[in-house]
């Protein structure tokens, strides 16, 4: 998988990342098990229209000190954008697209989420749960269009990516986000050299963790499987399946 994206990257001259591999792998997985593309409301499955996967992203308001090992610092921001249609994209068209996302998030020119956030610190903090609730319940229950109000339709999509791995951290398991309506969230650990066995030998291999979480309302063991099975797939023949 490194050697795939490292010619990604070689042939394209986009930075490609196994985030972006990771998004696109989920998103392949998602469209071959459409029943699993939705949010519970009111006991019904509601299902989505395509396959878009909300990648988080952290960035720093000063830039990293090269001569420093830390990767946790106080100034690091949390945003995101979401990729629409991921699974009809390369991943080299999604590493782009977030990487033009995420400049604009970076400049404030176009962060919807950010604005949202930003109204919502105005608000007295018992309000602010309050007016997150019924933001979803208007938006995913109701079906009213607050895009007006600065309330981006359906923002996260049907799956969540983040990677902790940025901060040093190796394994994680995140919650979900019951006012997101996201029913997969996927973190990515960060990449370390551990033994292995191939063909009967012990090896070194660079591998990482993938947690996962899913809404169980939406989806079972059986779903989760064939989406395992998918993942592998598509890690087991990259230069094919990607894209």
């Amino acid at each position: 998988m490194v050697r795939s994206i490292e010619r990604l990257r070689a042939r394209t001259g986009e930075a490609v990342t196994l985030t972006h591999v990771v998004g696109k792998a989920a998103a392949l997985a998602i469209a071959a098990a459409p029943e699993v593309n939705g949010f519970a409301s009111f006991g019904r499955l509601m299902l989505r229209d395509t396959v878009d996967v909300f990648f988080q992203v952290a960035f720093f308001d000063r830039p990293a000190d090269p001569s420093s090992r830390a990767v946790v610092r106080a100034d690091a921001n949390l945003a995101g954008a979401k990729v629409r249609d991921a699974d009809k994209k390369s991943v080299v068209q999604i590493a782009r697209e977030l990487r033009e996302k995420t400049e604009a998030l970076r400049s404030r020119a176009d962060a919807p989420t950010a604005r949202v956030a930003r109204a919502l610190n105005r608000l007295p903090a018992p309000l602010t749960s309050v007016a997150m609730r019924a933001a979803e319940l208007l938006t995913y229950d109701a079906g009213f269009d607050l895009t007006r109000l600065g309330v981006p339709d359906d923002p996260f999509g049907s799956c969540m990516v983040t990677n902790v791995g940025v901060f040093g951290i190796r394994e994680a398991y995140a919650p979900l986000i019951p006012y997101a309506r996201v029913p997969i969230v996927i973190t990515l650990g960060a990449m370390r050299e551990a033994p292995v066995v191939r063909a009967g030998a012990v090896v070194v291999r660079r591998i990482v963790t993938l947690g996962v979480a899913f809404d169980h309302r939406v989806m079972d063991g059986y779903q989760a499987g064939a989406m395992a099975r998918r993942f592998s797939e598509v890690f087991d023949a990259p230069d094919a399946m990607l894209g």
